[in-house]
């Protein structure tokens, strides 16, 4: 198992002190801050998600180990705390009038504000002219849009449209991700970008503003081995 499969692993097996201990010595080896949640910290919540829709674990264990991982992302975020510098780009963030979930956007944020961006988080049920607001105010780059309902998506088209109407369409990109949303349904209402997931966003955006990218291929930990486990333990 790979330095990031164990902390996929311990977020698994719900063990905080397991992960925060991981955490710190991946960060003070030099490991990429991104990395450590992108492949580690979520890749592992990735595959809690898996067992449980398998029936293989219960929600009670789900529930702790989101715990477990929002603690071990705290603590990259506090101790990969850049000094003053100035940011790669500025990106305003929100969740689309109508939809009040923030998970997801939340996660977009930090690994946005990791990767070196400044970001301007709107928060949940977002009205059109607040982003246009908001985007004009602090002379924002990139708007990057959040839906995980169906009956949300289409407030999306009409933040566009308002971004259009406000002049403002050349000067700044759009992207939009979610449960609810699709690279066809970004291109359909003239979006310049679509995330499937946070680890992408900061690629994508970094991809828009023609910066050079660093960073590989995002991995969990080995299922087959989760599973073993998981039966090791069960028989103890």
């Amino acid at each position: 198992m790979d330095r990031y499969g164990e902390l996929a692993q311990a977020i698994v097996d719900g063990d905080e002190i397991q992960v925060l201990k991981t955490v710190r010595r991946l960060l003070k080896n030099g490991a990429d801050p991104l990395k450590v949640i992108s492949v580690g910290l979520v890749g592992g919540m990735e595959s809690v998600g898996y067992m449980f829709s398998k029936k293989e674990i219960f929600i009670s264990d789900v529930i702790i180990s989101a715990r477990v991982m929002k603690s071990g992302i705290d603590l990259v975020r506090r101790m990969c705390k850049a000094p003053a510098r100035r940011p790669l780009g500025k990106v305003v963030l929100g969740t689309v009038k109508g939809d009040i979930h923030d998970i997801g956007k939340n996660l977009v944020g930090i690994m946005l504000e990791i990767g070196g961006f400044l970001v301007y988080d709107l928060g949940v049920n977002v009205e059109p002219q607040q982003f246009v607001k908001a985007v004009k105010e602090r002379n924002a780059q990139i708007l990057a849009m959040s839906a995980q309902l169906t009956t949300t998506v289409l407030n999306m088209q009409t933040t566009i449209e308002a971004i259009k109407a406000a002049g403002m369409r050349d000067d700044v990109k759009i992207i939009i991700g979610g449960l609810a949303v699709s690279r066809r349904f970004a291109d359909k209402i003239g979006a310049d970008g679509y995330s499937h997931d946070a680890s992408s966003a900061v690629c994508l955006c970094r991809r828009l503003l023609k910066i050079r990218q660093t960073g590989g291929r995002n991995r969990g930990p080995d299922l087959r081995i989760v599973k073993r486990q998981r039966r090791e333990r069960s028989d103890t």
